[in-house]
């Protein structure tokens, strides 16, 4: 879950589950499109800090939880000391027929190149499983991360195209990769999903919390000060009575080996 940005890990697992739980939350509607059979063993990628494994192993499912960050596998191991957890890159998974069904949710917009992923997820696949996902897609919080580049600029900083850590694709591109690695695409999805964020600070914290790299070389005290002007700015778009909403915009597909 918002997963796999670089190799530094810059993921706060404690802040992840108080103020970020909507990621597991609004996870449980892809559980429902996954339909989980109890026996089936179950590769949940990108897993966060557990939440949408413990609900598979409930389903009587044999379930694995891979992350690439240390934090998030921590956080996981100590909640669910039952289910396997383990760090691992997505770019190189090393399964090969093992899994009914690979499941990720909010997490393969962080991977890049994407295809490497879609290959180790077919890989990973006995014939006839399932890739069930959910994602960031095209136009994903585009008012937030539009604002906050401007914002860098006008601070008199240069922003480069390799600061923007994330993958977000239309339907067409994400269901073209897969097809090019041999997946049967069966279901593919893109809808608007706005999303409260937790509390008055709610914006701050989600840009600390997802969008660091975004910041990369600027100094702290100017980030701060982007943000507040982000927050001045986005005010009258997605504050409302209280509650910040970001403008999500979601991928689901699903795909048979």
């Amino acid at each position: 879950m918002e997963t796999f940005q670089g190799t530094k890990d810059h993921w706060d697992a404690s802040l992840y589950d108080v103020k970020h739980s909507f990621v597991s939350k609004y996870g449980n509607r892809l559980v429902e499109l996954l339909a989980p059979r109890a026996g089936e063993r179950i590769l949940d990628l990108g897993c966060g800090t557990g939440d949408l494994a413990h609900t598979l192993y409930e389903c009587g499912v044999e379930v694995v939880g891979i992350d690439n960050s240390e934090n998030m596998v921590k956080q996981a191991i100590s909640k669910y000391r039952h289910i396997p957890f383990m760090v691992q890159d997505a770019t190189n998974l090393a399964y090969h027929d093992e899994f009914d069904a690979v499941f990720s949710n909010a997490t393969l917009h962080w991977v890049q190149p994407p295809i490497e992923a879609v290959k180790g997820i077919y890989q990973s696949l006995k014939q006839g499983g399932r890739l069930v996902a959910e994602f960031g897609g095209k136009g994903n919080v585009q008012t937030i991360t539009d604002e906050i580049i401007q914002q860098i600029k006008s601070s008199g900083f240069e922003f480069k195209a390799g600061q923007f850590p994330w993958f977000y694709p239309s339907i067409a591109e994400y269901s073209k990769l897969m097809e090019e690695v041999g997946f049967r695409v069966t279901f593919a999805q893109h809808y608007d999903r706005p999303t409260q964020l937790d509390g008055e600070n709610g914006l701050r914290n989600w840009i600390n919390m997802f969008g660091g790299m975004l910041f990369d070389g600027i100094p702290e005290h100017t980030k701060d000060q982007i943000i507040e002007n982000v927050e001045i700015n986005l005010t009258e778009i997605l504050y409302q009575e209280g509650i910040w909403i970001a403008d999500y915009k979601r991928i689901r597909v699903v795909g048979i080996k």
